[in-house]
């Protein structure tokens, strides 16, 4: 998939990894909605700055909230980097440093969920490229409130209940990412993992361990 270069830089925030298609991937018949539960529950992540504990809201948004505590669950968190951190909007992550967990779940895309509450300062939200049902694997938190992006699809689930701090404390210094900046590329984070970043932005922060550590019923 090409970069929408086209689209304001609002939208750049949001891209996927390029290599991920839109729409449901592989042609997978999707799955249907999750049965929404009202009981929230609670993740943890380690950092490289601290502890972030997140309010994990499944009727907020209940496709993305199983998808992350799948990604949780499974481990694919362990060791992402905070690859784009604009400050004054948002911190992306998501792509894994290893490439082949990347290819494995590039083309599990998951349906759309109706945006039932804004993006303020401090909510966890899917990615996703202009076109539906393209979420996959990357987040990001927004740094001050983001309700433009409401009307574009993002759905966010969770809000940070602790650790704020921490996030606005992550490395910023590289901006952007390629073409736009001279932050990381995602489509060379997306192949050549950990040793991309190790080589040419060392100075990014990440996510040690991800778990969960109050379950929802």
């Amino acid at each position: 998939m090409r970069h929408l270069a086209l689209l304001p830089l609002l939208f750049a925030l949001v891209l996927t990894t390029p290599g991920c298609p839109g729409g449901q991937g592989g042609g997978e018949t999707a799955s249907p909605a999750p049965v929404a539960s009202s009981a929230s529950y609670q993740v943890e992540f380690e950092t490289t700055k601290g502890k972030i504990v997140l309010e994990i809201h499944p009727d907020w948004s209940p496709r993305g909230e199983a998808r992350f505590r799948e990604l949780v669950e499974s481990g694919y968190f362990d060791g992402c980097s905070f690859f784009r951190v604009v400050s004054g909007f948002v911190v992306q992550f998501g792509i894994s440093g290893t490439p082949a967990l990347n290819e494995k779940w590039s083309g599990k895309t998951i349906d759309d969920d109706p945006v039932r509450e804004t993006n303020s300062r401090g909510t966890l939200t899917f990615a996703k490229t202009g076109a539906p049902n393209s979420r996959t694997t990357q987040l990001f938190f927004n740094l001050t409130d983001n309700p433009r992006l409401d009307g574009m699809g993002f759905a966010p689930f969770a809000k940070v209940v602790s650790g704020m701090d921490v996030i606005d404390s992550l490395y910023a210094g590289y901006g952007e990412g390629a073409p736009r900046g001279s932050g990381p590329a995602q489509d060379r984070l997306t192949s050549e993992g950990d040793a991309y970043l190790s080589k040419d932005f060392p100075k990014l922060d990440k996510i040690l361990t991800a778990k969960v550590v109050s379950a929802g019923q």
